[in-house]
């Protein structure tokens, strides 16, 4: 693919909503891959930061932080039938964005489902309605009556998003290098029936980041690879998984929901209190923060084969995050603040002097035990391929980008998640941005040199129990 090659010729407007750090790393990519001219493209965000940017690029920037009693008198004069609204924001109601864009005929895309300010971390909300699992649920409920709506994407960044389709792609590898016959898998029942015949029990989001920074961090300041903001807004919501069939040992602190699809359940601790052992090609085996994502859920539920109302397969699914150096540091302090955000923030990107995110899906359980299939992107490759980009958010803009072209593809789909998206498409669009993107078996599991230092409680009948995998010293 040239890497100025147009995808897609738009003759609406585009409204970013957020200009963050992956809002800035989109709007290059979106300029050089959709036949769109600057003017037709507006930016609204709370804060000034990307102005000098954005004027570099003839877009429009509007400084308003949006709220519930003013986000239809900001953003309605902006959007029309044919338009489209990127939402790469935090504290802005995705589920209010939808139902705007729809009003106005227009198409919509986000990273993750935001509430309201509040609506992750207010202790008085009970835990259950702070989860993913329930702002999911109250999305999905929007599809009744609206299946030929302007197509609304529901969190397509890297993960939750591309790496949906990743997992697409290491199945049928895994079905290739195990004899397997798939045919071509062409709806959900058909992905579920391929992972229940494979035997997958687990399926970790696997990602390390390994950047570093030539300014080190100072006490009382969270530093990152991409929104701080949103790192910590996820990291303080309960920790969550999809919750597979073969799972024998329910955890002391876990809860399940009473509504819904019941693919998932979350327990009593935050994400960034909680880390589970998991392992990519490079870094080996390492300890990872279980935090909540909407692909832990979404990928669970897609990937279940049930028997009337009972489920007789589901893999396990969660994300398993080491962040950078800077970052585990600095979550460790806001952990021990008891959950209040440090006074100063910044984001990682001209000051990183070296290093790579390793991020992918790793499949476990079946035939050749676990497969980890991703993307290794330095930190070089991320400058040479993208302007106002780390490893990190590059990986995330352009699975942005890729879901945007599919959409405009795909105009009147209403509600869609990535699982349910052609996972070919948005792989071609992102791979010449992703480095290397590699698969790799290996022989480890969560049982792998434990013992060493501590006897433990482990399940040794089944390695890939989630009792295994959560770290408990």
């Amino acid at each position: 693919m040239s890497e100025h090659n147009i995808h897609v010729e738009f003759p609406g407007r585009i409204l970013l909503v957020g200009f963050g750090s992956i809002g800035q790393g989109v709007l290059p990519l979106i300029l050089r891959h959709i036949g769109i001219p600057p003017e037709r493209i507006t930016i609204v965000t709370a804060q000034d930061k990307g102005r000098s940017e954005a004027e570099r690029y003839g877009v429009r920037f509007i400084q308003e932080r949006l709220t519930r009693e003013n986000h239809r008198r900001v953003l309605g004069p902006l959007l029309g039938r044919g338009d489209f609204l990127v939402n790469v924001s935090v504290d802005v109601s995705s589920l209010a964005l939808v139902r705007l864009c729809w009003e106005k005929g227009a198409m919509y895309l986000d990273t993750c489902i935001e509430p309201w300010p509040g609506g992750y971390t207010d202790p008085t909300v009970p835990a259950g309605r702070r989860t993913n699992y329930a702002l999911r649920e109250e999305a999905l409920a929007l599809r009744q009556g609206n299946e030929r709506a302007p197509t609304a994407v529901l969190t397509h960044g890297a993960n939750p998003g591309l790496v949906s389709h990743l997992v697409k792609q290491a199945l049928l590898d895994i079905a290739a290098d195990t004899g397997l016959e798939t045919g071509t898998p062409a709806s959900r029942a058909d992905w579920a029936d391929l992972a229940h015949r494979l035997g997958v029990k687990v399926i970790h989001i696997a990602e390390r980041d390994t950047q570093v920074s030539s300014l080190p961090k100072r006490p009382g300041e969270f530093v990152n690879t991409w929104s701080i903001d949103g790192f910590v807004s996820e990291g303080s919501q309960p920790s969550e998984m999809g919750w597979g069939t073969h799972e024998r040992n329910f955890p002391r602190d876990g809860k399940r929901h009473e509504s819904g699809s019941l693919c998932a359940i979350y327990l009593m601790q935050p994400g960034a209190g909680t880390r589970v052992r998991t392992w990519t090609p490079l870094a080996g085996h390492f300890h990872g923060f279980c935090i909540t994502h909407g692909e832990s859920i979404s990928i669970a539920d897609y990937l279940t084969v049930r028997e009337g109302s009972q489920a007789v397969y589901r893999p396990t699914v969660h994300y398993a995050y080491h962040p950078c150096d800077a970052a585990v540091m600095s979550v460790h302090e806001f952990a021990g603040r008891n959950y209040v955000q440090q006074e100063r923030q910044r984001i990682l990107m001209d000051d990183i002097t070296g290093g790579m995110d390793e991020l992918g899906v790793l499949l476990a359980g079946h035939k050749r035990n676990a497969y980890w299939y991703g993307s290794q992107l330095s930190i070089e490759d991320a400058r040479r391929l993208a302007p106002f980009n780390n490893a990190t958010s590059l990986q995330v803009t352009v699975a942005v980008l890729s879901g945007v072209i599919w959409a405009m593809e795909n105009p009147n789909r209403g509600i869609v998640e990535a699982d349910e998206m052609d996972f070919r498409r948005n792989l071609a669009i992102c791979m010449p941005y992703l480095g290397q993107v590699v698969g790799h078996y290996t022989d480890w599991t969560p049982l792998h040199e434990r013992g060493r230092l501590f006897p433990e409680d482990v399940d040794v009948t089944d390695p890939w129990q989630f009792k295994n995998v959560r770290v408990t010293w």
